[in-house]
């Protein structure tokens, strides 16, 4: 690859993921500025947050700024094509074409792609007609899975007991009643029992790096109760995939997806996430897809980018120029927690901003990673949803751990909600 130097970066988004990634960024010598759109309350101690109303100033912000490559964050602007229209401008992205990121905007898309390409999912059945989703759920057996169609910010999946509560709950995602428009078309799947894992590859299209396995934590509460979140913690590694167990994965998952993807000439170029279940069968462990993201999840951003000795720019030229295969890639041999504080009514509504405090954090134990924060008159508010993640670093996951809430008790603010047992799963028998 190419020398890299001065380089100015655009950083999409506004929550911690993208806190993560500027931070991941700043820490490079050869990054001499990075802007946030729109970013939050924490991101301009990284660099400039900048605000514009349409495609079209922002393609002249970035022109005018000569600014060396844009990296685009969440799910939504890649699902609507940001991508396309910045690359058409002649601009550098780091994120997926539109129709690539398909696999995560329509479930029904990924689960036909998956199926035509023979990756092992769930079986299924997308419709957006009442009677033909009846009978596929009477001839489950419960638990069942119903996924709206569209996106919903890792909120559309709903796990049911019985077939009256699937049935119910059918009708009210056909009616839009529950997820709107994302789930005019549902996706019905069996219930798939075992554990979960996060798995991240970096894709050029050809090429691409696997980062080590984590587990994120969906549920609100401890001991995985309550409702699911877009995530209150994750872990990496988690040794729950052994390197058998991840040598699956890339053969049964990862590599078809990427060939399929080429053979159906969209092929993929950015972060792709596989949300992945283990499932017993006999005395065989066996992964099965569950999910695709198109990009970083969030949290599990904030606990995978410490691990890389590779620094992120060169990952990302690695992937921008269809390089990755040159690079010699390093991941740490450390361990990383994150625990998400979240607000006093997170996710069930909105919450009243208050003035948070930080004592002081020692760096040795890690750090902090802002997403739903602002600032008032030089004050960090809290103003709702996940509002920041404690990130720990250690030798071992127990003293990753340990750390990571040392670092949850120098946050304070009024309402603060958090899990206490992050990474129970690995360590309940330490």
């Amino acid at each position: 690859m190419k020398s890299i130097t001065s380089q100015k970066i655009l950083i999409i988004g506004n929550g911690g993921r993208e806190y993560a990634i500027g931070r991941a960024f700043s820490q490079d010598s050869r990054v001499d500025r990075i802007y946030f759109y729109p970013g939050n309350g924490g991101t301009n101690k990284l660099g400039e947050n900048i605000s514009v109303q349409t495609d079209e100033e922002l393609i002249r912000f970035i022109l005018s700024h000569q600014i060396d490559f844009v990296f685009i964050g969440p799910e939504a602007p890649l699902v609507e094509g940001m991508s396309d229209v910045l690359r058409e401008a002649g601009i550098k992205v780091f994120g997926p074409s539109s129709k690539a990121a398909q696999l995560e905007g329509s479930k029904a898309f990924m689960k036909d792609f998956v199926s035509r390409f023979g990756i092992p999912t769930a079986r299924y059945l997308q419709t957006s007609h009442y009677d033909e989703a009846r009978e596929f759920i009477i001839s489950l057996t419960p638990p069942i899975v119903l996924k709206a169609d569209g996106l919903c910010a890792g909120k559309g999946v709903v796990i049911v007991n019985t077939h009256k509560q699937a049935l119910e709950e059918l009708k009210n995602m056909l009616e839009g009643k529950s997820f709107g428009e994302a789930a005019r078309c549902v996706v019905i799947e069996e219930f798939l029992d075992g554990y979960e894992l996060s798995v991240f590859a970096l894709c050029d299209g050809e090429e691409y790096v696997l980062l080590p396995a984590s587990q994120d934590h969906k549920r609100l509460l401890s001991a995985d109760r309550g409702p699911n979140t877009g995530g209150m913690g994750a872990y990496a590694p988690t040794p729950l995939c052994d390197e058998e167990m991840m040598k699956k994965i890339e053969n049964l998952i990862i590599k078809p997806t990427l060939k399929g993807m080429q053979k159906e000439k969209m092929p993929f170029y950015g972060v792709l996430f596989a949300g992945i279940m283990v499932v017993s069968i006999g005395d065989v462990l066996q992964p099965y897809l569950l999910e695709f993201n198109v990009r970083f999840g969030d949290p599990e951003c904030e606990i995978l980018l410490p691990l890389l000795k590779t620094p992120l720019l060169d990952l990302c030229y690695g992937v921008m120029e269809h390089k990755l295969g040159l690079l010699k890639v390093e991941i740490s041999q450390r361990y990383c927690v994150g625990v998400v504080i979240a607000s006093q009514n997170y996710p069930y509504s909105t919450s009243e901003a208050k003035a948070i405090s930080i004592n002081d954090v020692d760096e040795n134990l890690g750090h902090i990673c802002f997403a739903g924060v602002n600032l008032k008159d030089g004050i960090l508010m809290a103003t709702g949803g996940r509002v920041l993640v404690c990130v720990g670093v250690g030798e071992s996951l127990k003293e990753a751990r340990k750390n990571a809430y040392a670092l949850v008790g120098k946050v304070h603010f009024d309402g603060m909600n958090y899990r206490d047992d992050i990474g129970f799963r690995a360590l309940k028998n330490v």
